[in-house]
């Protein structure tokens, strides 16, 4: 992998599926292969923490164990939404077909057509980097099901076999789900040790292997694929919502920060909480007027002298120490929280007033 490549992996445990943040560092451009929606605040705030311009989220198939985001960012950045001609997707902005090429910056995927979990399924080759994100095609040690939404066991042999196993061994494989914590193969290994398709198995080896799984269907089936079939789009057509107290920003560690800016212009509508201890506030004692002041430390002791009259926003000298005040006063039932970015070293860089 080389340095121009920034390349994210992100987890979502309920339905163990793989997103992939794949950007050219150069020029920040940015894709994103199989979203999750419950996971879309998650991954809208990575993509703005990096500064990265997101160009299109990608489908390497219409899910049916959970439901894509790409909507969503879609109206949140303009993003486009691209699957497979064959993924019956109805929202689609570039319909896929073999040979197409996805650019980013200085980057390309290559799209493969490896229909068999369903007609629409794709794999994206980023070429330059030796690795393949193969959706529910070919797992690691496994493969997709084939016994619903237009599944075909030889269909799925064919695009394994006669595809992506054409790819060379080092070329790492990054699937849309694992459900025992592995997170890559190589196309080397799974030729080699894959228990369905990999090692001698001819085609009836694997069509026999596939047509006796007797699976239950996924839990989300029902609403995953209609969903999907739509981009994600929720039928009141609504963003997730957002706290309406204040601008605040969710970070991609799940903070909910605020700029020093705004609270400085809007003080009389905040109650500020200063936790730096008495070492801090002796080798910097300026502070904010009015700012109440609770060293961390004692803050779980000293819960009840906060006002629950107005929102309140932490800061300490670097804004460290109080995203654990923060996390504090969110485990105590508080709503209207959040971080002042940057601390007070931010505060004081910004020009803005102090005591």
């Amino acid at each position: 992998m080389t340095s121009s490549l920034l390349f994210k992996q992100l987890f979502d445990q309920d339905s163990g599926t793989y997103t992939y943040l794949l950007a050219d560092a150069a020029s920040k451009d940015a894709i994103l292969i199989d979203s999750v929606f419950e996971k879309y605040v998650r991954d809208l705030s990575l993509i703005q923490e990096l500064g990265l311009n997101l160009l299109a989220c990608l489908e390497t198939h219409c899910h049916a164990d959970h439901v894509t985001a790409a909507w969503l960012f879609k109206q949140a950045l303009g993003s486009e939404i691209l699957a497979s001609v064959h993924s019956g997707i109805e929202v689609m902005d570039r319909q896929l077909v073999t040979g197409d090429l996805v650019k980013f910056g200085s980057k390309q995927l290559r799209v493969i057509e490896t229909p068999g979990h369903t007609d629409g399924c794709v794999s994206y080759l980023l070429e330059t980097e030796g690795m393949v994100f193969t959706g529910d095609s070919l797992l690691i040690r496994g493969c997709g099901r084939t016994d619903f939404q237009q599944g075909s066991a030889s269909k799925l042999y064919h695009s394994i076999t006669e595809g992506l196993f054409s790819l060379p061994d080092t070329c790492l494989v990054y699937p849309a789900h694992d459900y025992s914590g592995r997170t890559a193969s190589s196309i080397g290994e799974e030729k080699a040790f894959n228990p369905r398709i990999g090692g001698q198995a001819n085609e009836n080896d694997f069509v026999g292997y596939m047509e006796n799984m007797r699976l239950p269907h996924p839990k989300k089936l029902d609403i995953a694929v209609p969903a999907n079939i739509k981009g994600g789009k929720p039928d009141d057509s609504a963003l997730p919502k957002q706290p309406d107290w204040a601008p605040v920003v969710t970070t991609y560690s799940g903070i909910l920060e605020i700029s020093p800016q705004w609270v400085a212009t809007h003080q009389d509508e905040v109650h500020i909480l200063d936790v730096r201890t008495k070492i801090e506030t002796d080798e910097e004692s300026a502070w904010i007027a009015d700012a109440q002041l609770i060293p961390i430390n004692e803050l779980r002791d000293r819960l009840d002298e906060i006002p629950l009259d107005k929102p309140v926003v932490t800061i300490c000298r670097s804004g460290k120490r109080s995203v654990l005040a923060y996390s504090i006063l969110k485990e105590s039932g508080r709503d209207q929280v959040a971080n002042i970015q940057g601390g007070l070293l931010r505060w004081q860089r910004e020009g803005l007033p102090l005591k």
